[in-house]
C-alpha cells in the first residue's frame, strides 16, 4: 500500500478531489499555506493498494498540469527610499507536488 501526498494548488484542488473520489478514491483534504506567491494550497492524502497507484497519479498528473501565469512583484525603486514598484513577471504555477510513501498498515476504525 502506497500513501500518496499531493500538495496542490488551491485552484486545482476541488477538481483533483472530485476526479479522486470520482474514481473511487478515498481523500483527506488539509488546508496548507505554500511561500510561493504568498498563495494558498492544499494537501491531499490518498491511500491506494499497490496496483492502484498508477491510476491514482495518473488523475494528478492530468487535473494538476502545470501553467504560466503573470504575477507582479514588488521591487523598490532605485534612489527612492520605501516606495515600491510593481513589475508583472511571468512564473510557473500549477502542477503538483507528491511525496509517495510506503504503508505497512492501514487501520480504519
Amino acid at each position: 500500500m502506497k500513501l500518496i501526498i499531493a500538495i496542490v494548488q488551491d485552484e486545482d484542488a476541488a477538481r483533483l478531489v472530485s476526479q479522486l473520489m470520482n474514481d473511487g478514491f478515498g481523500v483527506t483534504k488539509l488546508a496548507t499555506t505554500g511561500g510561493f506567491l504568498r498563495a494558498g494550497n492544499t494537501t491531499l492524502l490518498v491511500g491506494v493498494d499497490d496496483e492502484k497507484f498508477d491510476k491514482a497519479m495518473g488523475v494528478v498528473e492530468r487535473v494538476c498540469k502545470s501553467r504560466k501565469q503573470i504575477a507582479t512583484q514588488p521591487t523598490s525603486m532605485a534612489g527612492v527610499n520605501g516606495v515600491y514598484s510593481p513589475y508583472p513577471i511571468e512564473v510557473t504555477v500549477g502542477g503538483a507536488t507528491v511525496f509517495v510513501l510506503t504503508v505497512d498498515q492501514f487501520i480504519k476504525l
